[in-house]
């Protein structure tokens, strides 16, 4: 269930009991007036910006975020969805894992909740700090931001669907930015659709709205360990336009080339070391039981 929506008692749970639910004390809950002063620190000058860059349209972008330090994304010129990848930097095994995150928090995710980590690791990578699209993010049908419940698009979907080659899809796009970091294809994972509206219509069929983002609108995080980001600007653009293949003749309506906007990406340094002093990276899952094997006697 979502941390925007946490509960203190059992009576107040929403019907059906959401199925992962945590012990006291459990690291799935943020705490919320530590990442409160964080998030504070865009206003009181309290952050020095260590990295800027801008993603083109139907491009990608990868870069690092030490632990501590706050990364955000910025719909620079106007809405714009974008796919993010994160993994632990000194080791691509450990990634964001979307489908586990769905689970423990929600199918869209906002401030407080966190993004976790694959097994064996298990622990947050990020904790979302920041999200102007918060209150406004949201459709008549239910839709929301931010969303986990799809993947990025891919040339092999596109060609199974439209039959014909296109290179510019967002599995591509965080292909080539992870490229130079020595990662390959087979390290690109399921992703968070930044800034995408999306639900289940009553079919329970996955759906797509354009992208209610303006010019200046943000989606922010803290880093919880060292991480490798990358984003993909996707060809969809904002998708009020989107459709399988690139050109007029596939778009549901106009050129989706007319709704793409590049992305902007800032990193910071938290300056105000009392926030952080009490603050330590999270450690992988203490799990010791071996998968119930046995070693041999020596």
């Amino acid at each position: 269930m979502s941390s925007q929506t946490k509960v203190v008692t059992n009576y107040c749970l929403p019907k059906p009991r959401p199925a992962y639910l945590p012990i006291e004390g459990s690291a799935l809950y943020a705490n919320r007036d530590f990442y409160d002063k964080i998030a504070e620190t865009a206003v009181n000058n309290k952050r020095k910006l260590t990295y800027k860059n801008v993603c083109p349209i139907r491009s990608g972008l990868a870069w690092k975020v030490p632990a501590g330090s706050v990364c955000r994304i910025v719909t620079i010129e106007g809405p714009q969805v974008c796919d993010l990848n994160i993994w632990n930097a000194h080791n691509p095994r450990e990634r964001m894992w979307a489908s586990r995150t769905r689970q423990l928090h929600s199918c869209h995710v906002s401030v407080y909740d966190r993004l976790w980590s694959t097994l064996p690791y298990l622990r947050p990578l990020v904790t979302i700090t920041g999200d102007s699209l918060k209150d406004r993010g949201q459709d008549e049908w239910g839709g929301r931001v931010h969303d986990l419940m799809g993947t990025r698009c891919d040339p092999y979907v596109d060609k199974l669907l439209s039959g014909v080659d296109n290179d510019f899809h967002c599995h591509s796009n965080l292909t080539r930015a992870i490229m130079p970091h020595g990662l390959t294809e087979f390290d690109v994972h399921d992703v968070l659709n930044v800034f995408q509206l999306t639900g289940t219509n009553e079919y329970d069929q996955y759906f797509m709205e354009p992208c209610p983002a303006k010019k200046g609108d943000y989606f922010e995080f803290f880093a919880e360990i060292d991480l490798l980001c990358a984003i993909s600007t996707c060809p969809g653009g904002s998708l009020k336009d989107w459709g399988w293949g690139e050109g007029d003749e596939n778009a549901s309506s106009g050129d989706m080339l007319d709704s793409c906007r590049p992305l902007g990406v800032e990193v910071y340094t938290i300056t105000d070391d009392e926030i952080l002093k009490n603050w330590k990276s999270p450690e992988p899952v203490d799990y010791k039981g071996n998968h119930g094997l046995k070693l041999a006697p020596h």
